[in-house]
């Protein structure tokens, strides 16, 4: 297990006054924000990542994952991240966070984390449309100061992996930015804000699904999976990013079986979740990297013009993607979910609905069961019939050819349990406690 250090505590980005001095020195807004006003001369890591056109779901999930050339996670990644700890630019220190197990057939993960419920930016936008245009007045990723920034990702040119450890800002080409998340929920917790000037609102294409793809490929470790939520399943900021942490464990959806379904063109072989308490599809293979991309970015954009909430999960070093239509807000806007659900005031996001639950009372976590992750999840679930209707508008906009009915005579059952042996850390089943410190 990794070790992590710990860090002071700290309210606010800019509590130190000797951090706010070298940012006046500087010129501009005194912030030392990613606008123009504090743009000039501005440089920053580049990471510049191989493009993969030929690089298969086949080729995927013949090889192990493994380290870059760069060692883009290790070195760069969490070595940057564990600088800004130090620095002391987070809210809270979610290191001392207590994490545990919960007992169970599924492993749900339990985390206390009451920094997150205190000092967590609020949403500013409704929550009932999953399509909202970007409003600069309201918090943006311009805005953030540029010490919380890690470094650039960007395809490379020439078609190898380098690295500039000092590289301009082409503000003219918007580059993409990885990024602390300053209330983060786990150790390396980033952001991926795709063509960060353009000022995209939250919502998927496929130039920004792909480079998310590219980045759990480059990464090459399964503990280190990108999330993603739309508006209207807990995302709180309307301008485009995804998460991502590392977590040194299998989450349960990871491990939860699955039935094909269904094929795209393209060769991805699509599944549903069983077992699960909340109705999803799982994505993998493809005849290339860039046909699952496309397959899943495709349904996330139908989803999105049909006004569907929905998150994902980019999983197994970029092997596996899971994609959750969700209705969670929408009950609670009816009045439709429990006194008991909605006292603990958890959103299920992403990694909530992957089984990583994020609780912001000491009650909660210690009461934490199987019972109680699953109640919570199940409300976040489409029921069975909405959820096939809208599978069928997935499958309609990505082209996928459904798989014909199992024989019911048959005894094979076309279920597939996810192999977890390169997950090393804990056994299935295991109720041993994470403690992480």
């Amino acid at each position: 297990m990794l070790r992590i250090k710990r860090v002071p505590t700290v309210v606010s980005n800019y509590q130190k006054d000797e951090a706010g001095e070298a940012a006046r020195q500087t010129g501009g807004c005194g912030r030392n924000c990613l606008k123009e006003c504090c743009m000039q001369e501005a440089r920053l890591p580049l990471y510049a990542f191989k493009r993969l056109p030929n690089f298969s779901g086949k080729d995927l999930s013949e090889h192990e994952c493994r380290e870059p050339p760069v060692a883009f996670l290790d070195s760069l990644l969490l070595g940057e991240w564990e600088d800004r700890s130090q620095r002391g630019l987070f809210r809270y220190d979610v290191t001392a966070c207590e994490t545990k197990v919960i007992p169970g057939e599924h492993g749900f993960i339990a985390q206390l984390n009451e920094g997150r419920h205190l000092k967590k930016r609020p949403t500013e936008f409704r929550v009932d449309k999953v399509l909202q245009p970007f409003d600069g007045n309201k918090f943006n990723f311009t805005k953030v100061g540029q010490e919380e920034i890690l470094f650039q990702f960007e395809a490379s040119d020439d078609g190898e992996v380098q690295f500039f450890p000092n590289a301009p800002i082409d503000v003219e080409n918007s580059p993409s930015l990885v990024a602390i998340n300053v209330s983060p929920i786990e150790y390396g917790h980033v952001l991926l804000i795709p063509r960060i000037f353009e000022c995209l609102p939250q919502r998927i294409d496929r130039e920004s699904f792909l480079l998310a793809l590219h980045m759990a490929v480059e990464a090459g470790n399964p503990y280190f999976r990108v999330g993603y939520n739309s508006l209207g399943a807990f995302a709180t900021i309307n301008h485009l990013h995804f998460q991502a942490y590392y977590f040194t464990m299998p989450f349960p959806i990871e491990k939860a079986p699955t039935k094909k379904i269904a094929t795209s063109n393209g060769g991805v072989k699509i599944s549903g979740l069983l077992d699960y308490p909340v109705r999803g599809l799982v994505f993998e293979g493809g005849d290339t990297l860039e046909d699952l991309s496309n397959a899943v970015s495709d349904a996330c954009i139908c989803l999105q013009d049909n006004n569907i909430p929905y998150n994902v999960l980019i999983s197994d070093c970029g092997r596996l993607i899971f994609l959750i239509p969700q209705c969670y807000a929408e009950k609670q806007a009816l009045g439709e979910v429990s006194t008991e659900l909605l006292d603990t005031q958890v959103n299920p996001a992403v990694w909530e609905i992957s089984g990583h639950m994020v609780l912001k009372r000491k009650t909660d976590y210690d009461e934490a069961s199987e019972v109680k992750a699953w109640k919570l999840l199940a409300e976040v679930s489409l029921s069975e019939d909405r959820f096939q209707e809208v599978t069928a508008l997935i499958f309609e906009a990505i082209d996928a050819s459904v798989e014909p009915a199992a024989n019911p005579q048959s005894t094979e059952e076309k279920v597939k349990v996810r192999d977890s042996s390169h997950y090393p850390c804990l056994a299935d089943g295991s109720q041993e406690c994470l403690v992480l410190q």
